[in-house]
C-alpha cells in the first residue's frame, strides 16, 4: 500500500483533491455556544459561512483527540500502509500537532509514522499534503517524502488580506500582528504567517490596494506551486485575474478556507500559498 498521507481539517483541501490523492483528514471541532460541530462532516464550509453572518457569538475551535488520530492511523495500518506522513497545522496555534504526536508514539511500534509541524495554516498546509500524497502515489518511501516536506515547508510562504483584524483579535490568534490594531478601522491589513504565528505584511487603506499588493508578491520565475484560498470573498476573481499574467487560472489550486481557519479569519479573507524555488 505504501506510504499514507493524514492531515487535520485545517488544511482546506478542496474535497476532490482529498478523494484522487487518498488523504485522511482528521476534523477538528467548531462550537457556535452550546452547539459542537464535527468539521466537514457536520459542518460544511458554505454552512458555515452563513452561520458565521448571523451567529452572535463568535465561533470556537478544538482540536482533535490524540484517539482520534489513533483512530485513522490504525486503520491505515489495517489496510495495509507501510508508513505514515501526518502534516499538521501550525503547533503555534493550536494543539493539534501534539495530538498527532501522542497517537504517533502508540502506533509506531506497528508503522512508522512521521507528524511534521507545517508552521502553516490552510492551503499552505494542503500544498504540503499534495506534494507529499503525490510522492507516496508514485513510490517514494517515507523517509525521502518527510525530507522533501521539510524542504519545502522552509520555502513556503502565505500571504493574506483581511476584511477585518476583530476576528483574530477576539480569537487570541493575533500574535505578533498585535501592532496593527491600533489603526484596524482604517486600514485593510495584510498578514503573512510567518515562523508558525501571524505577522504584519504591510497595511493599505482599501481593499483593491490591498489585493494588488499580494499579486505584487508574485514575482516571475520566483515561485511554484500556487495555491489562492478565501473565505466566502466575493471579489475572488477579481484577484484571479490581477495574478493571471504571472500565475494562470488553470495552474492554482483554489481553496475556500473552512471553519478552522475561516473562524479566526473572518469573512471575505483572500490569500495565497506558494513555495520559492531553491
Amino acid at each position: 500500500m505504501g506510504v499514507r498521507v493524514v492531515t487535520d481539517s485545517a488544511c482546506d483541501l478542496p474535497e476532490y483533491l482529498v478523494e484522487e490523492l487518498g488523504i485522511e483528514i482528521v476534523p477538528l471541532t467548531i462550537r457556535f455556544g452550546n452547539e459542537e460541530l464535527v468539521d466537514r462532516k457536520e459542518l460544511g464550509t458554505d454552512e458555515f459561512w452563513r452561520r458565521l453572518a448571523r451567529s452572535p457569538v463568535l465561533p470556537e475551535t478544538s482540536a482533535p483527540s490524540a484517539g482520534a488520530f489513533e483512530e485513522v492511523f490504525r486503520r491505515l495500518v489495517r489496510e495495509g500502509a507501510d508508513g505514515i506522513v501526518c502534516i499538521n497545522l501550525s503547533s503555534k496555534l493550536s494543539a493539534t500537532m501534539q495530538a498527532a504526536q501522542v497517537a504517533a508514539n502508540t502506533v509506531t511500534p506497528d508503522c512508522p509514522v512521521e507528524v511534521i509541524d507545517s508552521l502553516h495554516v490552510s492551503a499552505a498546509i494542503g500544498s504540503l499534503c499534495v506534494t507529499a500524497a503525490r510522492m507516496a502515489d508514485a513510490g517514494a518511501d517515507l523517509q525521502t517524502i518527510t525530507e522533501e516536506v521539510y524542504d519545502r515547508r522552509g520555502r513556503t510562504k502565505l500571504y493574506g488580506t483581511l476584511d477585518t483584524l476583530e476576528y483574530l483579535r477576539k480569537g487570541g490568534r493575533i500574535g505578533a500582528a498585535q501592532a496593527l490594531l491600533g489603526s484596524m478601522l482604517s486600514i485593510k491589513p495584510v498578514v503573512e504567517v510567518r515562523d508558525g504565528v501571524v505577522a504584519e505584511a504591510g497595511k493599505v487603506r482599501t481593499r483593491s490596494k490591498a489585493l494588488r499588493h499580494l499579486a505584487e508578491k508574485l514575482k516571475p520565475g520566483q515561485f511554484e506551486n500556487v495555491s489562492v484560498l478565501h473565505g466566502d470573498a466575493p471579489d475572488i476573481e477579481e484577484f484571479l485575474d490581477l495574478i493571471a499574467p504571472v500565475a494562470p487560472r488553470d495552474e492554482i489550486v483554489v481553496s475556500q478556507i473552512g471553519p478552522v481557519i475561516g473562524t479566526h479569519a473572518g469573512p471575505r479573507v483572500i490569500g495565497m500559498t506558494y513555495q520559492t524555488p531553491h
